[in-house]
C-alpha cells in the first residue's frame, strides 16, 4: 500500500466521485427517452468518463508541478493539488503517462460509441478531449475558458455525450440536465480558486478571480448556483423534464448557505473552507437527486 499511495495521487482518487454524480445524469436522460438501457453499454460510458476525468486531474498535478504553482499555494482538502509531486519529483512522467493514456483510452471508447452510434457523437466527444488536453496549459490563461470549461467538460460533453452513447441521439431532456452540472462544476472550480489566486498569478494564470477579483467571483459564483437550479425549474416547466426532476431543489438549503459564506468569508480561506466541502457536497448530490428524479418517472 505505501508503493500505490504515491501512485495514486496523482489521479486525485477522492475527486472522482463527481464523474458518477454527471454520468447519472446523462444516463437518467437516456432512461427516460428511450426506456431499457444495454449494460455493456451503461458500463464502458462510466469507464471512459472516470477516465477522462483521471486524465485531466493526471495532467493538471503534471503541469502544475512543472510550473511551480503546486508548491506555491496553501494546500486545502479541496485545492492545491494533492501534494504527490512535490513529495516524489520521480513521479512527475508517470503522471503524464497516466494523463495522456487515460485520454487514449477515452478515445478509443469514444470511437467504438461512434461506429455504434454514428459521427455526431464526434462532438461532444472531441470537445471533451480538447478541454482534457487544453485545460491548465492554455484555458486556465483566459478568464471567460478557465469558468466555463470545467462545466463544459463534465455538464455539456459528459452528460450530453452519455445520453447519445446510450440513446443514439441527443435531446432536450440531455441538454437540460446537462446544465446542472455545467454550472454547478464551473462554480466547484472557482470556489476551489479562492485560496490559490496569489500562486495562480505568479504561475501566469489569468481566470476570473485574478481579473476581476473575489467579490466579483463570489458573485458570479451565486448566480451559477441560481443558474443550476433554474435549469430544472425551467426544464420541467418546459416539459424537457419530468416533474420528479425537480428531486434536484432539495439541495438548495445547502447553496444558500455556501453562496452566503462564499461572499462573507471570500478572503478568509480558513472560513471558507468548510462551504467548498458544502460545494463538493451540492456537486455530488444534485446530479443524482436529478438522475434518480429520470429514472423514477420512467
Amino acid at each position: 500500500m505505501e508503493f500505490i499511495k504515491p501512485l495514486l495521487g496523482p489521479l486525485r482518487a477522492p475527486f472522482l466521485l463527481l464523474t458518477p454524480a454527471c454520468v447519472l445524469a446523462g444516463m437518467g436522460a437516456a432512461a427516460w427517452r428511450s426506456g431499457r438501457l444495454d449494460p455493456l453499454q451503461v458500463a464502458l460510458a462510466m469507464a471512459g468518463a472516470v477516465l477522462a476525468h483521471i486524465a485531466v486531474n493526471s495532467l493538471n498535478e503534471f503541469h502544475d508541478f512543472k510550473s511551480g504553482l503546486d508548491s506555491r499555494t496553501k494546500r486545502t482538502p479541496f485545492s492545491g493539488g494533492s501534494g504527490t509531486l512535490q513529495e516524489h519529483p520521480e513521479l512527475a512522467g508517470w503522471a503524464l503517462a497516466a494523463g495522456l493514456g487515460s485520454a487514449a483510452v477515452v478515445a478509443a471508447i469514444g470511437l467504438f460509441f461512434v461506429r455504434e452510434r454514428g459521427p455526431l457523437l464526434l462532438l461532444p466527444g472531441l470537445a471533451g478531449l480538447a478541454v482534457i488536453l487544453a485545460y491548465t496549459p492554455l484555458l486556465t490563461k483566459n478568464p471567460l475558458a478557465c469558468l466555463l470549461a470545467p462545466g463544459l467538460g463534465f455538464g455539456t460533453c459528459m452528460v450530453m455525450g452519455t445520453e447519445y452513447a446510450l440513446s443514439g441521439c441527443f435531446s432536450w431532456t440531455g441538454f437540460s440536465a446537462s446544465l446542472v452540472p455545467f454550472f454547478l462544476v464551473s462554480d466547484l472550480l472557482l470556489l476551489n480558486q479562492f485560496p490559490d489566486v496569489k500562486a495562480d498569478r505568479k504561475a501566469g494564470r489569468s481566470h476570473l478571480l485574478i481579473v476581476h477579483g473575489m467579490k466579483a467571483g463570489a458573485a458570479v459564483y451565486g448566480l451559477f448556483l441560481l443558474g443550476a437550479y433554474l435549469s430544472i425549474a425551467a426544464g420541467v416547466a418546459l416539459r424537457f423534464l419530468p416533474p420528479l426532476a425537480l428531486l434536484g431543489l432539495l439541495t438548495i438549503p445547502f447553496s444558500v448557505a455556501a453562496a452566503r459564506g462564499a461572499w462573507k468569508y471570500r478572503s478568509n480561506i480558513r472560513r471558507l473552507t468548510p462551504f467548498m466541502g458544502m460545494n463538493v457536497l451540492i456537486n455530488l448530490l444534485t446530479p443524482v437527486l436529478l438522475a434518480v428524479g429520470l429514472f423514477l418517472s420512467r
